[in-house]
C-alpha cells in the first residue's frame, strides 16, 4: 500500500514536467507501459512524438526516446510501435450500443442490392430460427435497389409464416413488419397514424407493413424485451466490435436503463473495454432529477446524466422536419416527433432538466426541426441564465443559413455523422433540392463559427468504423462514387480537424476534454496504434486503415494483424 501511495504522489508531482525534461530524478516510479519508435500524434496543437509512458491508467510522459527512457523500469511493458502512427483513441459522439450488439448478430440487409435480395436473406434468417422467434434488425436501404421503392409486407409474408418480422430501415425511422407481426400489434386498416409517425398504407387503405418514426412503437409494443442475458451478450459483442476499431468511449443516446444495469455490471467486474456515457430518454429526466444526478455522473468508465429527445425524423423516411415541402413529394414537410406534441411538454422537460444540470442532447435534422430546437434552447437560457451547459444537436444535418450562427451564440454542439453525408448524398438534392443540400452536414460552416463538432456514427445505423467516418468528412466523395471530388466539396476538413473532431472535439461533447481526448500528461491512456498514417496516405484511402492496437487505461483491449 504504502509503494502505491508513493507512487500515486509522485506521479502527481511531476505533472506535466515529466514530458519536457530529458531525465528524471531517482524518485521517478517506474511506468507501466511505454510505447516506444511511433510517431506520435497527440492531437494538443504541439509536434510529433516518438515515446509515451503509462503509469496505472494515465499518461505520465510524452515526448522523445530520451524524455521517456528514465520511466522505464524492469517490470514496465515495452511496445516497439516501429515507426507506425499513434492517436489518441476514438470517441464515437453517438451510437446505440445494444442495438448494435445485436445488429452484428442479425439478419443483414443494407448491403442488399435489390428486392430479391432482401427477401431472400431474410427467408434464410427465419429457417435458421424457431418457430415464433421474431426476427429484428436489418438495417435496409430501398434507395440501393434498382427499383427505390418501399418494400411491402407481402413481399414477405410466404417466407415467413412461422416468424413475425419488424425490419428496421437503415436510418432507424422506419420498420417493415409482415402480416404475422400486424396482427400482434393490433394493427388494421382503423388505426389511426399516431402523433409524429405514419401507418403507410396502400391505395385500398391496408397498412403496407412500412411504419414511420412514432408508428413504429406500435410495433415494438409487441416485441418481448429482451433479457438481461440477451442485452449482455449484445453489449459483449458490441464492445469487442469497438475494440478492434480503435472505439474507446462510446456516447449511447436514449439507452434504456436496463443497459446502464449491465455497463454497471460490467464495471463493477472491470469487464468494459470502452468509457461509456449514456443518454437516457428525455421522459427519464424528473427521475434523474430526483436522484440528483446532473451531467458526468460517475467515474471516468461509466457516467450519466444526459437525456436525449427527438425533434423530428429522418431524411430518408421523409419525416424530417423542413420549413419547405420536400421537392419530390409536394405537400410535405416532414413531422415533428411524438414527443414535441405539444411543444409545452417539450420545454418543461428541458427546463427541468437544465435546473438539474443534465445535459440536453436532441436529434433534430429537417431544418424546421433545428431551429425548433434553437428556440427552446434559447428559451432555457433566459429562464436560466448564461452557463457551461453545453447543449447539443444530434445530426444537425439541414441547417437554415439563419441559424449556423444561433449554434455559436447559444454554444451548442454540433453532434455529427460525416458517414451519413457520403450515404446521403446520393440521394438528398432530388429530395431537398440544391440550396438546402449545400447546407447539409456543413461541417466547414460550422467551425468556421467557431462552433463546437464532435463526430460520431449513430451505429447501426451506419458503421462503427472511424476511419470511414474519417474518409467521408475529408473527401465527402459519394458511396456511389459519382462526387470524386466530394459531395459540396467546400464542407470538407483537413485530416487533422476530422481526427480532433472525432477525439479532444467528442470529450469536450460529455464535459471530458481534461480527461481524454488528447496525449497529454495527466490523461487517460486511451490510444490506437494504426498500421498506416492517415496524414500520409492518400485521403482516398484512409477508409482502408486498419487498427493494429487499441489501450484503454494503458490495458490493451484489441490486438490486430499487421499486412
Amino acid at each position: 500500500m504504502a509503494n502505491s501511495i508513493s507512487r500515486l504522489l509522485a506521479t502527481l508531482c511531476l505533472g506535466y514536467a515529466a514530458s519536457t525534461h530529458a531525465s528524471a530524478s531517482p524518485s521517478v516510479p517506474a511506468a507501466d507501459l511505454v510505447i516506444q519508435h511511433a510517431r506520435i500524434w497527440t492531437g494538443a496543437h504541439t509536434a510529433d512524438a516518438t515515446a509515451m509512458a503509462v503509469l496505472g491508467e494515465r499518461i505520465v510522459a510524452v515526448g522523445n526516446e530520451r524524455a521517456v527512457k528514465a520511466w522505464i523500469g524492469p517490470h514496465t511493458t515495452l511496445i516497439d510501435g516501429g515507426g507506425r502512427r499513434v492517436i489518441p483513441g476514438f470517441n464515437d459522439a453517438h451510437v446505440h450500443f445494444s442495438d448494435g450488439g445485436s445488429s452484428l448478430a442479425a439478419v443483414q440487409l443494407n448491403d442488399a442490392r435489390s428486392a430479391e435480395e432482401f427477401v431472400r436473406r431474410i427467408a434464410e434468417q427465419a429457417a435458421r430460427l424457431t418457430p415464433g422467434e421474431w426476427i429484428l434488425a436489418g438495417e435496409w436501404d430501398e434507395s440501393k435497389w434498382p427499383v427505390a421503392a418501399l418494400p411491402t409486407r407481402q413481399m414477405i409474408d410466404a417466407v415467413t409464416p412461422n416468424n413475425p418480422v419488424a425490419v428496421d430501415r437503415y436510418d432507424g425511422h422506419a420498420l417493415l413488419a409482415n402480416s404475422q407481426a400486424l396482427a400482434l400489434a393490433h394493427i388494421t386498416r382503423n388505426t389511426p397514424d399516431p402523433d409524429g409517425g405514419v401507418i403507410v398504407r396502400d391505395a385500398s387503405g391496408e397498412p403496407t407493413g412500412v411504419m414511420k418514426d412514432a408508428a413504429e412503437n406500435l410495433v415494438h409494443a409487441a416485441i418481448p424485451a429482451p433479457s438481461h442475458a440477451q442485452r449482455r451478450a449484445n453489449i459483449e459483442r458490441a464492445l469487442a466490435h469497438a475494440a478492434s476499431l480503435g472505439v474507446t468511449s462510446v456516447q449511447d443516446m436514449a439507452a434504456p436503463h436496463e443497459d446502464i444495469g449491465v455497463y454497471a455490471e460490467l464495471r463493477r467486474e472491470g469487464a468494459l473495454t470502452a468509457r461509456i456515457y449514456v443518454a437516457s430518454p428525455i421522459d427519464t429526466a424528473e427521475d434523474q432529477a430526483k436522484l440528483g444526478i446532473g451531467h458526468a455522473f460517475g467515474d471516468a468508465w461509466l457516467r450519466i446524466g444526459a437525456v436525449k429527445a427527438f425533434a423530428d425524423g429522418s431524411l430518408g423516411s421523409r419525416t424530417a422536419y423542413f420549413f419547405d415541402d420536400f421537392t419530390d413529394e409536394p405537400g410535405n414537410r416532414g413531422l415533428l416527433a411524438d414527443t414535441m406534441h405539444p411543444i409545452e411538454r417539450t420545454r418543461g422537460y428541458f427546463l427541468r432538466a437544465d435546473e438539474t444540470a443534465q445535459q440536453l442532447c436532441t436529434h433534430a435534422i429537417g431544418d424546421r426541426g433545428i431551429s425548433t430546437i434553437l428556440d427552446l434552447y434559447t428559451d432555457v437560457v433566459a429562464q436560466h441564465g448564461v452557463s457551461d451547459r453545453r447543449f447539443r444537436i444530434e445530426h444537425a444535418q439541414h441547417i437554415a443559413d439563419k441559424d449556423f450562427e444561433r449554434f455559436h451564440q447559444l454554444g451548442v454542439i454540433a453532434s455529427m455523422q460525416p458517414t451519413h453525408a457520403i450515404d446521403d448524398g446520393r440521394w438528398a438534392e432530388p429530395r431537398i433540392g440544391h440550396d438546402r443540400a449545400s447546407r447539409t452536414y456543413a461541417f466547414r460552416t460550422l467551425l468556421s463559427r467557431g462552433v463546437h463538432l464532435a463526430f460520431g456514427t449513430d451505429w447501426p445505423v451506419a458503421p462503427l468504423d472511424p476511419m470511414l467516418s474519417t474518409y467521408a468528412a475529408v473527401t465527402r466523395r459519394t458511396l456511389d462514387g459519382l462526387n470524386p471530388n466530394g459531395w459540396f466539396p467546400e464542407q470538407k476538413l483537413s485530416v487533422a480537424e476530422a481526427l480532433a473532431t472525432y477525439t479532444e472535439g467528442s470529450a469536450y461533447a460529455e464535459f471530458q476534454e481534461h480527461e481524454k481526448g488528447t496525449l497529454e500528461p495527466g490523461k487517460l491512456a486511451d490510444f490506437v496504434l494504426l498500421d498506416r498514417d492517415p496524414f500520409a496516405v492518400d485521403p482516398v484511402t484512409l477508409r482502408d486503415i486498419k487498427v493494429l492496437g487499441t489501450w484503454v487505461g494503458g490495458r490493451q483491449v484489441y490486438r490486430g494483424t499487421p499486412r
